[in-house]
């Protein structure tokens, strides 16, 4: 075998791993969150925080701000207290404690202040729509599927219609590999979605759809955006604490952007309270 017919087998084998490593990865992590996701209430909240506190970490290393204590600190400590605040029901409080966070991150950063705040917003918007899309007590959870099923479909749908059918790139300067068959492939794939739960009477087709599409629509430009930023700064993932899938921004980026947009929709139909019937029933 020549060189250049082992590189393509290399990469092909590189692929198959990779492959395995994140189906392994997310057959033990799906049923763990969508557990949480039932459980609701402090765990589902605690779990939220966390992740937040991940996303917020993760963007000030990729900007060059990961090792300045003075900017982590006081993000961790207002993401952390603005969690107690949404569990507590506290809503008020928590907008509160999130807009001082902003203040001291912005006020702290020696360098891309800008860049530091934008990232403290993404984990609080992330924080706050993740929490009160589940609150609702009567359509939390399935408002709350929906969404993490559409996202996961999405990334799903796209990576094997993309790498089995190939073709023109969706961005190829800011995400070389995505392409316009991977992103039709997860937005026919997070039709289906709607399908199902209109299917189980848990609402109706025609809003389903309709919110389906704004919404694999709005995960897929999250991934654009993470590239964009990853690209701007030149790093390849937002770090390696998921095996197989890199960072938590990696994962999360779609559903970031989907989540808000979701709750933003819910809020606006069924107010705070009810933000899951907002979403889900039309």
């Amino acid at each position: 075998m020549t060189d250049r017919e082992a590189a393509p087998a290399a990469a092909s084998g590189s692929d198959k791993r990779n492959l395995a490593m994140r189906v392994a990865v997310a057959v033990v992590l799906i049923p763990l969150a969508v557990a949480i996701a039932y459980a609701g209430g402090w765990l589902w909240t605690a779990l939220v925080v966390l992740a937040a506190i991940g996303l917020f970490v993760e963007w000030l290393a990729i900007v060059g701000l990961g090792g300045t204590m003075r900017v982590t600190v006081p993000g961790i400590v207002a993401l952390a207290v603005a969690g107690l605040c949404l569990a507590l029901h506290r809503l008020d409080a928590a907008l509160i404690v999130l807009a001082i966070g902003l203040a001291a991150v912005a006020a702290m950063a020696p360098e891309r202040r800008n860049w530091a705040a934008a990232g403290f917003l993404y984990a609080a918007a992330a924080e706050i729509a993740s929490v009160l899309v589940r609150l609702d007590p009567a359509k939390g959870f399935s408002a709350l599927m929906f969404v993490l099923l559409i996202v996961w479909v999405t990334d799903s749908g796209g990576y094997f219609a993309g790498r089995g059918i190939g073709g023109p790139k969706l961005w190829p300067r800011v995400s070389p590999k995505k392409t316009w068959a991977g992103a039709i492939g997860g937005f026919a794939a997070s039709l289906a979605v709607a399908g199902g739960f209109a299917a189980f009477e848990l609402g109706r087709a025609g809003p389903l759809l309709l919110v389906s599409a704004v919404l694999t629509v709005v995960s897929q430009l999250g991934d654009l955006f993470e590239s964009a930023v990853k690209r701007r700064f030149g790093v390849k993932d937002s770090s390696h604490i998921i095996p197989g899938h890199g960072g938590l921004m990696d994962r999360l980026d779609g559903f970031v952007a989907a989540v808000v947009v979701a709750a933003l929709l819910g809020f606006l139909r069924g107010g705070a309270d009810g933000v899951g019937r907002g979403l889900m029933v039309w």
